[in-house]
């Protein structure tokens, strides 16, 4: 069992930044690759940028290439997700999840969720 708790979101203008942060307890946290998904109001949830255990692999959207970075410290039990360049588009709730093997840090095979942070661009 692992518990994921996102914190970092908020209100923020049109080209500004947010870092989210994904707290993980529960088992060997390390072992896992972790994404970052996002769901609009009215739309259904998608992939957003994922990492492999080691942190020596990530895969992203493209809709946020280029803007969006994914990082981890295993020693923290913590994943981020560094959001720059911010547009209103970019508008959801985001969610961390952990999954059960490599092919996860393609957005699919997520075992656990966190409950979700709210970000917010205003153009």
């Amino acid at each position: 069992q692992v518990q994921l708790v996102e914190s970092g979101g908020g209100l923020v203008q049109a080209g500004g930044s947010l870092r989210l942060s994904c707290a993980a307890s529960g088992r060997a946290f390390s072992k896992n690759p972790m994404g970052w998904f996002r769901q609009a109001p009215g739309k259904e949830r998608e992939f957003v940028g994922a990492i492999s255990w080691l942190g020596s692999a990530t895969n992203y959207a493209d809709s946020v290439k280029g803007r969006f970075t994914v990082s981890r410290d295993n020693a923290k039990n913590t994943v981020y997700l560094q959001m720059n360049s911010l547009i209103p588009e970019d508008t959801a709730v985001y969610y961390c999840a952990a999954g059960p093997d490599y092919s996860s840090i393609y957005g699919t095979k997520y075992d656990y969720w966190g409950q979700g942070t709210q970000v917010t661009v205003s153009s």
